[in-house]
C-alpha cells in the first residue's frame, strides 16, 4: 500500500511541474504578443523548473520573435548580476535593440533603445519605480529613494528643496577645501610614492564633502585640527575621538555604516549583536553608534529650529528637512515624521558618497591610464585659473565654463563607460498593457507586471545613438568601448541612425508636474549633447537624480585641484610589473612607453573587472597602484598617447 506521504510527494511534485509548464507558456504567449523579441531561460531566480521542461515547452512556441539560445541564455549567464557590464551590447546585437528574458515565474525586459528608455522614464504611471529593489534601503526610514507615488511625491518635494544653487555653491567650495586635503596627504607620503589607496582616498573626500552637505559638519584629513570657533554642540560630531556615550567617532560610524551597508541590509536585526563574524560585529557596532548620533543630532537641529535658527549660512540638508517639519507653522505641513527626515538623510549620504567617490575613482585612473586626455585636462585647467589659488575659484564665475572644458568632459566620459548604476529597473503597471514606440517606429505592447531594465551601460555606447569612428585602441569598427573624453566636442556629429518617429509620441506623454530640484540638462551645452535617452547616468525622467549636480561639481572641482599643480601615473613598481625608479631612470623613451603600455594593460583589465554592489565599483582586493608627480616631474604621461 502506497504511503499517503509518498502519495502528497508525488502530488506536490505534479503539481510544481504543472506549474512551471503552465507559467512558461502563459509567459512565452504574453512575450510573443508584445512584439518584444525574447528568450527562454531554465530558471528564474525566484522560481526553479528544469531546463527539459522549459526546452519542451519553448520549442513547442519557436517562432520568428523567439531567439532561444544555446550558449548565454541556457547557462542563466543573462540573469547573473554582472552580466550587462561584461557582455555590454553583445547581447543585443544577436537579440534586438530591446528583448525580453522569459522564464516559468518572471518576464524582464532590457533595451538599449533610447526611444523605448524615454518613454519609459517619462510616463511615470505607467511604469513605476521597482520599489521592491530598493525596500532594504528603508534601515533608517522611509525616504526618497524607497518609496512610489503620492508618498514618493511628497518626500521629493521635500527634500529637493536642499538642492539648488545656493547650496551647490557651498558645495563647490567644501569639495575644492577636502580635495586639497586629499592632495596634502598623498604629498605626506612623499612625492612619487606610489599611493595604493586611492579608493579609499576618494572615499573619505566624498563622505567628508557629504559630511557638510548632509549635515552642515566638517570632517578632517589627518593631520587637520576642528576650527577654534565652531559650534561647541558640533565638536562632538566632528571629533577625532569618540565623545561620551559613543565607541566610534561619527564620521568613524558613517563610514563603516556606508562600508558595511550589505551586512547591514541583509542581517537580520535580531542577529546583528549575536554573529561572532567580524564583519557583522563592526556592522552592529557602527549601526549602533550612528543611531545614537542621529537621535543626538535630530534633537539639536530641532532645538536650533525652535530658537529661531533659519540655517541660512551654509549647507545642511538635515537641518532643511527638520525646519521644514518644525519650522513656521502654514498649515501645510508634510506628514513628515522623524524617522523620515532621518531616512532621507541617510539616502542622500549614501548616494551623495559612493556614487561620487566611484565615478571620482575611476576618472583618476582613466586619466592615468590615457596620458593625452590628462595633457589635454590640464591644458583647460591652466587656460581656466592658472597658477591661482583654488581657495579664490568661485562658483558664479567659474562653473559652467568648467563643465564646457576638459573638466566636464572627462567627468561625462566616465558616466558614460562606467555608469554607477549599470541598469534602472521599472515595473509594467498592472493597470494594462501600455505601448511604447521603439526606435525601429514598431509598436511595442509591454506586459503587466513585467520588470523592465533600462540598461545604462548598453544604451550609453550605442551606435544607433553615438557617433562613433574606427577604434585606434583596438582597431574594432568603433571607438564606444573607449574612453575618450574628445568625443565631447565632437560637437560636429549627429546621432547617427537614430530614427525620430517616436519623439512625438513620447513628449505627448512628457510628466510636466514640478518635483523640484535641479531643472539643467544633465551635460553643458557647449559639448556634445547626446540624443535623449542615450545617456542615463543620473537615470531619466521625474525620479531622475536629485543630486546630480552636486555630484557634477564636486567631480569637476576635485579634478581641477589634483591636476592644477600635479600629473597622477600608473605605478610601475608594484606588483605584476615590479620595475624599480632606477630602472625607469635608465630608460629611453621607447622602453618607458612599451613599459607604461604594460600598467595600461593591467588597469584596464582591473576596470573590466569591477562589479556591482549597490554600484558599480572596484570590490575585493582589486585596486591600481598610481602615483602623485608634481607636473614637469612626469616619467610617463608627459609624452605616452595610446
Amino acid at each position: 500500500m502506497i504511503s499517503s506521504f509518498v502519495l502528497l510527494g508525488v502530488v506536490l511534485v505534479v503539481y510544481a511541474v504543472f506549474q512551471v509548464i503552465n507559467g512558461l507558456r502563459t509567459n512565452i504567449a504574453k512575450a510573443r504578443q508584445s512584439g518584444v523579441p525574447y528568450i527562454v531561460v531554465r530558471k528564474s531566480r525566484e522560481t526553479w523548473g528544469t531546463y527539459t521542461v522549459c526546452r519542451a515547452v519553448a520549442d513547442s512556441h519557436m517562432h520568428s520573435h523567439c531567439a532561444l539560445q544555446s550558449g548565454m541564455a541556457n547557462d542563466m549567464a543573462i540573469l547573473e548580476p554582472e552580466w550587462s557590464f561584461r557582455e555590454l551590447n553583445e547581447p543585443y546585437r544577436r537579440l534586438g535593440e530591446s528583448f525580453i528574458v522569459v522564464s516559468p515565474g518572471r518576464m524582464i525586459m532590457f533595451t538599449q533603445d533610447a526611444d523605448v528608455i524615454r518613454q519609459v522614464a517619462a510616463r511615470r504611471e505607467d511604469f513605476p519605480k521597482l520599489t521592491s529593489t530598493y525596500e532594504l534601503l528603508a534601515l533608517f526610514g522611509k525616504n526618497v529613494l524607497t518609496t512610489e507615488g503620492q508618498l514618493w511625491r511628497m518626500h521629493r518635494k521635500v527634500t529637493s528643496a536642499s538642492f539648488n544653487e545656493r547650496n551647490a555653491a557651498h558645495t563647490f567650495a567644501e569639495a575644492i577645501h577636502q580635495s586639497q586635503g586629499m592632495v596634502d596627504k598623498w604629498l605626506r607620503q612623499g612625492g612619487g610614492t606610489t599611493i595604493t589607496s586611492i579608493e579609499h582616498d576618494t572615499m573619505t573626500l566624498a563622505l567628508n564633502i557629504i559630511g557638510y552637505v548632509g549635515f552642515g559638519l566638517r570632517f578632517l584629513w589627518p593631520g587637520q585640527s576642528l576650527p577654534a570657533d565652531m559650534d561647541p554642540r558640533l565638536k562632538k560630531y566632528g571629533s577625532l575621538t569618540p565623545p561620551a556615550g559613543h565607541s566610534m567617532t561619527f564620521a568613524e560610524s558613517l563610514a563603516t555604516v556606508l562600508e558595511r551597508i550589505v551586512v547591514l541590509l541583509l542581517t537580520p536585526k535580531k542577529l546583528l549583536g549575536i554573529l561572532p563574524f567580524k564583519a557583522v560585529k563592526e556592522a552592529a557596532e557602527a549601526d549602533m553608534n550612528y543611531r545614537q548620533y542621529m537621535k543626538e543630532f535630530l534633537a539639536d537641529k530641532i532645538e536650533d529650529v525652535r530658537r529661531g535658527d533659519r540655517g541660512e549660512g551654509g549647507m545642511d540638508i538635515m537641518g532643511q528637512l527638520v525646519r521644514t517639519k518644525y519650522g513656521d507653522k502654514t498649515g501645510k505641513e508634510p506628514d513628515f515624521d522623524d524617522d523620515d527626515i532621518i531616512g532621507n538623510a541617510f539616502i542622500i549620504t549614501v548616494a551623495g558618497h559612493e556614487t561620487t567617490a566611484n565615478v571620482l575613482h575611476f576618472t583618476l585612473l582613466e586619466l592615468a591610464t590615457n596620458p593625452a586626455a590628462q595633457r589635454q585636462l590640464q591644458a583647460d585647467i591652466d587656460r581656466l585659473f592658472g597658477d591661482s589659488d583654488p581657495s579664490t575659484w568661485g562658483y558664479e564665475q567659474n562653473v559652467n565654463a568648467m563643465l564646457a572644458s576638459m573638466l566636464g568632459a572627462t567627468m561625462n566620459e566616465t558616466l558614460r563607460t562606467m555608469p554607477p548604476v549599470v541598469g534602472v529597473p521599472k515595473i509594467v503597471s498592472r493597470a494594462g498593457n501600455p505601448v511604447v514606440t521603439a526606435s525601429t517606429g514598431d509598436k511595442l505592447a509591454l506586459p503587466a507586471d513585467m520588470t523592465v531594465i533600462l540598461s545604462a551601460v548598453a544604451v550609453q555606447r550605442n551606435p544607433r545613438f553615438w557617433p562613433s569612428r574606427p577604434s585606434r585602441l583596438t582597431g574594432a569598427p568603433t571607438d564606444l568601448d573607449d574612453y575618450l573624453p574628445e568625443r565631447w566636442f565632437r560637437t560636429e556629429d549627429k546621432a547617427g541612425g537614430a530614427a525620430g518617429a517616436a519623439a512625438a509620441d513620447a513628449m505627448a506623454d512628457e510628466d510636466t508636474e514640478d518635483y523640484g530640484g535641479f531643472k539643467g540638462p544633465d551635460t553643458s551645452a557647449q559639448l556634445f549633447h547626446p540624443y535623449r535617452g542615450s545617456f542615463i547616468p543620473f537615470s531619466e525622467g521625474a525620479r531622475s537624480c536629485l543630486g546630480r549636480r552636486i555630484a557634477q561639481v564636486e567631480i569637476i572641482a576635485a579634478l581641477a585641484v589634483v591636476f592644477q599643480r600635479h600629473s597622477l601615473e600608473l605605478a610601475v613598481d608594484g606588483e605584476g610589473i615590479g620595475v624599480g625608479d632606477g630602472q625607469v631612470a635608465a630608460m629611453g623613451r621607447p622602453e618607458r612607453a612599451a613599459l607604461y603600455q604594460r600598467a595600461q594593460a593591467r588597469c584596464r583589465e582591473t576596470l573590466r573587472g569591477a562589479t556591482t554592489l549597490l554600484t558599480l565599483k572596484l570590490h575585493g582586493s582589486a585596486y591600481v597602484p598610481v602615483r602623485l608627480v608634481k607636473r614637469g616631474e612626469e616619467r610617463f604621461v608627459n609624452f605616452v598617447d595610446a
